[in-house]
């Protein structure tokens, strides 16, 4: 499988969007006209830098409005087609994409249109250029790949073929078997792109909206298949117009680029659709649990942090053999403080201050894991080990954290046993019955978003759940959900588009992305509320105002209501079950921790989060005034 993309779908000037792209891994690149136009090279001279890079011109597009003018418009477009060869061969590339005309001077008429191209056929061959053709899904007369094959078929000339791109066929709703009657070898190119769920006009969709395949909601998978089916076995490449793309890191984009054709391509092989030649990887990882949340802090913060998880519960049970990092656990909740100042851990305190930096998962194979998920563009982590450490496979996440995975079939299994110390207690501070890890929440750059999303699906078996719109007093924060069917993987990714929100404010002090709070679960919230009070641990105030409105809400029983005020617990119910959620305050510049009990309920309280919110920013440091 040969990789392309247009580019047209990562910001930058040409010189910058061919280092993106070759830096990425792709083996071609589409010239699209408005990249060259705008560049100070010649066509010579690009096609070398792009040949320097070790990339391939796949194709130089747009060219528009061609078939079934009228004269004398018809002999211009041949003129202009003319014009567009020279600058090809010059380039070095030998196809050009011809796209569905939207002129209202069109006239209609597939033996016209075939017509049309079988002449321009003729002018390609002389030249060793062939030509594809694409219907656009805004097209005057061909809006349907279906017809545009058709044109293809009639005009039955050896340098005429179709060119299939997801987003035109899938955004109409077109059935996608009907490409796998196709014949392979007049498929010059695939071109993919996906895109959220909006009703809206096609042309402003398609310009604005695209991402890469599997960030988006339309059955990419199933249009994938169905070209696999035909044995075609060319490049699949890249068509993304995205506003949040063009305005990016043309580097990240590209990498995300790249992965989402690896993961799609990884998807096909599975389903044996066809004899499309792809890359073999492990399978996704299968998650069974979080295994442990890793903080990094200082010497002077560590009784203060210590003290706070006494509070909640956690009992210190482990101390590293080597180094200067604690364990604390409470049911299957592992917590991690690290106060090393040497290493990653100290590097991380040093740019973002007191935070949770690392997770570790409990996957099926933690070799295989690390091996999907540097197959697929991921960063690996090492760093020295001393003397008795286990080396556990590790990525770079998100905000430039770390992702570690562990597996119970190697000595993975005993890291507590095998590199810390047990640790005797004797604090006066109870368990509070928390019994694991429900969620773990991660605040990013909204522009970061859909990456993080694509990162965690293509690499652990797991899906996206629909975007919800989080009402902060300041603004909106977008947030999606990565979660497995068992339940026992879930996070929550909060995308922020500006400073002001409270995930706004996270970021911006702590110079980046990264875990913004702990959701641990218990089987009964007002035993473990009850706990914490007699733990001397402050919940988060809410407004009562909040407890008159559920009330009403949800016809609760006054005294259940009143039960729930008095521990500051909120509440949600949605057709599963009902949902139970208690805070702490703000620490630092944004942290906290969350305590729900879940009884058969799917969600997350979306519905609640506009008070806790509200509850939340009273005790946040005002924006602008120093820390102290």
């Amino acid at each position: 499988m040969k990789t392309s993309i247009a580019t047209v779908s990562i910001s930058g000037d040409l010189k910058e969007k061919l280092q993106a792209i070759a830096k990425a891994g792709f083996d071609g690149v589409e010239i699209f006209e408005n990249d060259f136009l705008a560049f100070d090279e010649s066509p010579r001279q690009v096609g070398q830098m792009v040949r320097d890079h070790g990339l391939e011109i796949t194709l130089f597009q747009p060219f528009r409005d061609f078939e079934g003018m009228p004269e004398p418009l018809r002999s211009r477009t041949f003129d202009r087609a003319e014009r567009k060869f020279d600058l090809m061969q010059e380039m070095g590339t030998d196809l050009v994409l011809v796209c569905s005309n939207v002129s209202s001077a069109a006239l209609g008429g597939i033996d016209r249109a075939a017509a049309d191209f079988f002449e321009l056929g003729e002018r390609a061959a002389k030249r060793g250029l062939r030509v594809g053709y694409e219907a656009l899904a805004w097209g005057r007369h061909i809006h349907d790949h279906r017809d545009a094959w058709e044109i293809v078929r009639r005009a039955d000339h050896p340098n005429i073929g179709l060119i299939l791109d997801s987003f035109h066929t899938l955004s109409r709703k077109i059935d996608v078997n009907s490409i796998r009657s196709i014949p392979k070898e007049k498929i010059f190119i695939i071109q993919l792109a996906d895109a959220p769920l909006i009703d809206m006009d096609l042309l402003y969709w398609s310009r604005h909206f695209r991402n890469m395949p599997g960030e988006g909601d339309l059955p990419v998978l199933d249009f994938m298949n169905a070209v696999a089916a035909t044995g075609y076995d060319g490049y699949l490449s890249l068509e993304i117009f995205n506003d949040q793309f063009r305005g990016g890191s043309p580097t990240a984009i590209a990498v995300d680029g790249r992965r989402s054709l690896l993961y799609l391509g990884d998807q096909v092989r599975r389903a044996k659709s066809g004899s499309l030649t792809l890359p073999s990887m492990p399978a996704r990882a299968a998650v069974d649990g979080i295994a442990f949340v890793e903080f990094t802090v200082d010497e002077a913060e560590t009784s203060v942090l210590s003290d706070r998880l006494g509070a909640l519960g956690f009992r210190h049970v482990g101390r590293h053999k080597t180094k200067r990092v604690d364990v604390f656990r409470q049911g299957d909740i592992n917590l991690v403080v690290n106060t090393d100042p040497d290493g990653f851990a100290g590097a991380s305190y040093a740019l973002h201050g007191q935070s949770a930096y690392a997770m570790g998962l409990w996957v099926d194979d933690a070799e295989a894991a690390i091996a999907r998920a540097v197959a697929l563009g991921a960063e690996r982590f090492e760093q020295p080990l001393n003397p008795g450490e286990i080396e556990m496979p590790a990525v770079r996440g998100v905000g430039g954290g770390i992702l570690y995975f562990l597996d119970r079939r190697s000595a993975l299994a005993r890291i507590w046993e095998i590199e810390f110390d047990p640790v005797n207690d004797d604090a006066d501070l109870q368990p509070v019955g928390l019994t694991g890890i429900d969620h773990v929440a991660q605040t990013m750059k909204y522009e970061e978003l859909l990456t993080w999303l694509l990162f965690y699906t293509a690499i652990l078996d797991a899906h996206k759940t629909p975007m919800v719109d989080i009402i902060d007093p300041a603004g909106v924060v977008r947030s999606q959900v990565v979660e497995n069917a068992s339940g026992r993987l879930r996070i929550t990714l909060n995308g922020a588009e500006n400073r002001n929100t409270l995930a706004g404010h996270f970021i911006a002090e702590t110079f980046g992305s990264g875990i913004q709070h702990l959701a641990f679960a218990t089987d009964d919230i007002f035993a473990t509320a009850a706990a914490l009070s007699a733990n001397g641990f402050a919940t988060l105030t809410i407004s009562p105002n909040y407890y008159d409105d559920l009330e009403a809400r949800f016809g609760l029983d006054p005294a259940f209501t009143d039960r729930l005020k008095a521990h500051n617990i909120l509440y949600d119910r949605d057709d599963h079950g009902e949902y139970f959620q208690l805070y702490s305050p703000t620490y630092g510049e944004g942290f906290f921790f969350e305590i729900v009990q879940r009884s058969g309920y799917r969600g997350y309280g979306a519905a609640n989060a506009i008070f806790r919110i509200a509850a939340l920013r009273r005790h946040l440091r005002p924006i602008g005034l120093p820390k102290l």
